[in-house]
């Protein structure tokens, strides 16, 4: 499928993962419109690239209809997400939160089918690209915790691994609309949660990656999305994108 002139929604693309994938399909030539909840970042965002902003909860079914109101996206790149951090027994004794588990499977994976399904049907409504019938491609962002889930992310590696699980079975019940679903399962990434971190932490992060022993960065993201695009066989798959890393214990 050919980027430039269609349109895209990006959830996340406010910073991090999102916002390098919502600068690279603007500069491919794509009418970009960015879903985060930070307005003034997302805002800016989009003025920088030439694109559109809406201030959406991927998590309210409503509020992504409303957001996605006039708009028919070609390209959906689910980046929207969280990474609580929660043992199921904490040293207090006390069980994981209820409500935290519930956010994190609201936001990554409903959040996630939320927007997908919503930006499925749009595609599916709308004339073939090409001779083979493309409408659209979905592309959810998964997580090497969803394989390798680590000590206190049980929260997380389960919506993640729902995220996983999800892509195939779309991308079967997509097929006959000509709309490939896909998802990446980063390893890790210099996103705003990591920048945080004193260099010599991050440097340590990535030395765990046997090669290349760096963390990955958002650009190297947002080339695979463009890939990912651009292939036409490439559907129904969930692609590690973690430089051979596989996540210990903690």
């Amino acid at each position: 499928m050919q980027i430039d002139g269609i349109k895209a929604v990006v959830t996340g693309g406010a910073s991090g993962l999102g916002e390098a994938t919502a600068r690279m399909l603007a500069g491919a030539g794509a009418r970009v419109t960015i879903f985060d909840m930070n307005a003034a970042r997302g805002e800016a965002v989009a003025a920088e690239i030439g694109g559109a902003f809406r201030a959406v909860d991927v998590a309210d079914s409503e509020a992504v209809t409303t957001g996605l109101s006039g708009l028919a996206p070609r390209i959906c790149v689910n980046c929207a997400g969280i990474a609580p951090g929660a043992r199921t027994v904490g040293r207090d004794g006390n069980a994981h939160s209820a409500a935290l588990f519930a956010r994190a499977i609201n936001i990554n994976l409903i959040g996630t089918f939320n927007v997908a399904s919503q930006c499925a049907a749009l595609m599916a409504a709308q004339e073939p690209l090409d001779g083979d019938g493309a409408r659209g491609v979905i592309i959810n962002t998964a997580s090497v915790a969803a394989f390798e889930g680590q000590i206190g992310q049980a929260a997380y590696a389960a919506s993640k691994g729902g995220v996983a699980a999800l892509t195939l079975p779309m991308a079967r019940d997509m097929a006959r609309h000509g709309v490939r679903v896909m998802a990446i399962a980063p390893g890790l990434f210099l996103t705003p949660m990591l920048e945080g971190l004193p260099p010599e932490v991050q440097e340590s992060l990535g030395a765990q990656a046997p090669f290349p022993a760096r963390l990955g960065t958002p650009g190297e993201f947002a080339a695979l999305v463009r890939q990912i695009v651009e292939n036409p066989m490439l559907n129904g798959e969930v692609i590690r994108l973690d430089a051979a890393i596989r996540m210990a214990p903690k």
